[in-house]
């Protein structure tokens, strides 16, 4: 049973805007889990399933095939209907071999990227914050929840801690390991998580501090040299010279 006032279901009309809801047709939606994403960056699985990819007509269709275990979300098998998929999952469809990265798009701000076999392993994350635990090591906390623990051999050299916020760190959803690092910075690439301009990629240019992370502006480039202005808070960076993911058509040259 759930807390006292809290709602099992979620009312079309209140659903985020880019959810794929009939409005004026049904009443309540799928509300999803609490989990690893919030409800306004990320869709229910069963949404997924069955208005995105349209491997299902009806709601019942698409709980049959998350049951089965159809489905996977960073490599493991979810059978919650109402598990959030946000940005930067990845997405793989059993049988079919299909997978996709889940990214912020212009306009339609969700959109299922097709990605190779390659790309099926491994995951950019922001760096959300860091704490020292014991022993002197570093723990990342890291977009979307995960944590990664990063051993330093001498606790008194921090030069040993490369890690800073609003840096990426290319994940192995294998094991867990850090792949990479990629600081946040002048001359990086990002792509952008909210707002106007999301979905937007480019490279910064300047940042402009502000008292918080909401009030600080990060200037960017696109590949057609169109300069374009966003808050801290949306910035993801996502390579130095060339994306550490690939990216839809166009997004980048």
């Amino acid at each position: 049973m759930g807390k006292l006032g809290e709602s099992k279901h979620l009312k079309a009309l209140v659903a985020p805007p880019f959810w794929p809801v009939r409005r004026k047709e049904h009443t309540w939606t799928v509300k999803p889990r609490a989990g690893p994403h919030s409800k306004s960056s990320s869709l229910p699985l069963l949404l997924v399933v069955r208005d995105v990819l349209r491997y299902a007509r009806t709601a019942r269709e698409a709980r049959r095939l998350i049951a089965e275990g159809d489905f996977k979300v960073d490599g493991v098998v979810r059978r919650d209907p109402k598990f959030p998929v946000g940005f930067m999952d990845v997405l793989e469809v059993k049988g079919s071999g299909e997978a996709f990265r889940v990214l912020p798009y212009p306009t339609a701000f969700f959109k299922l990227h097709p990605i190779s076999p390659a790309e099926v392993s491994v995951k950019p994350l922001r760096i959300e914050d860091k704490t020292t635990v014991s022993g002197g090591h570093v723990q990342l906390n890291l977009y979307g929840g995960r944590n990664v623990l990063v051993q330093v051999k001498d606790p008194r050299k921090p030069e040993e801690d490369i890690y800073a916020t609003w840096g990426t760190v290319l994940l192995s959803l294998k094991d867990s390991s850090i792949l990479s690092y990629v600081p946040f910075g002048e001359g990086k690439l990002a792509i952008v998580m909210g707002g106007r301009a999301v979905g937007r990629v480019g490279r910064i240019r300047s940042v402009a501090k502000g008292w918080r992370k909401e009030t600080t502006i990060v200037t960017l480039e696109d590949a057609r040299k169109n300069v374009f202005q966003t808050s801290l808070n949306y910035i993801f960076i996502i390579g130095d010279e060339k994306p550490l993911i690939s990216l839809p058509e166009g997004a980048w040259k």
